[in-house]
């Protein structure tokens, strides 16, 4: 099913960045108004590996914007349900739902490095911040993006993509620029330590190629926040007997 569903995707992309899209894993944060229909053009478009992050159960006031929203799923769990009808698109899809709120104490039970892409559909203030400086702070092989507000807004041909220092117009960037602001903070990194790490199960006479990623723990106003270097250059090794 999923080689004829995905045909005309392998017309206008290409094979290659068919496989590409197929084997990104992604991370969504918020499945409401935004999330969900983001969550459900992924899977159409071709991604497999999507994970889905959101606290709520469904209700009736959502039935007017929330994709999973559906007088069937009143009082269901939102992630659960978004899931089901995931899964009913694309049957050999890998979805992973958690029923968490995305929180500073929260934030490392989601493995944020693990993923391609990191996709913030969340419209707390303070829990949007947080996840925005952790976002920024991994590894630049990873994508972030963060969705501002539209609240109240009904022209959608106003709508422009910008850098988010940038962003006009928007009231939640406003607020989100202004607690930064009034937050920064400069940190000074200092007493590296190096670890050394054992890989096992390689085979004797071989040739590997390795790739270093290094982070260091900080704080900034209390919360402890990995900041992550950028991937080192391929290095190959060869292995002894």
């Amino acid at each position: 099913m999923e080689r004829g569903m995905q045909r005309r995707t392998e017309l206008l992309l290409g094979k290659d960045n068919l496989e590409k899209i197929q084997k990104a894993r992604v991370l969504i944060f918020g499945i409401g108004g935004v999330g969900s229909w983001c969550a459900e053009g992924l899977l159409r478009s071709g991604v497999r590996n999507i994970t889905i992050v959101d606290s709520d159960r469904v209700c009736v006031t959502n039935c007017n914007r929330q994709l999973m929203a559906t007088s069937r799923t009143l009082g269901e769990v939102k992630v659960e349900a978004l899931r089901n009808r995931l899964l009913e698109i694309n049957p050999d899809a890998n979805i992973t739902a958690y029923q968490k709120i995305y929180q500073a104490e929260t934030a490392d039970e989601f493995h944020m490095e693990q993923y391609d892409f990191i996709i913030d559909a969340i419209d707390s203030l303070k829990d949007k911040a947080d996840l925005i400086l952790r976002a920024t702070a991994l590894p630049k092989e990873i994508t972030f993006i963060s969705s501002m507000g539209a609240a109240l807004r009904t022209d959608p041909f106003m709508v422009r993509k910008s850098e988010f220092w940038k962003v006009d117009g928007d009231p939640l960037a406003r607020a989100l620029r202004k607690k930064f602001k009034k937050n920064k903070k400069t940190v000074t990194i200092k007493k590296q330590k190096t670890t050394k790490t054992t890989v096992k199960k390689l085979k004797a006479k071989k040739k590997y190629y390795v790739r270093v990623c290094t982070y260091k723990t900080v704080k900034i106003n209390g919360k402890s926040i990995r900041i992550y270097s950028g991937w080192s250059k391929t290095k190959t090794v060869t292995t002894k007997k």
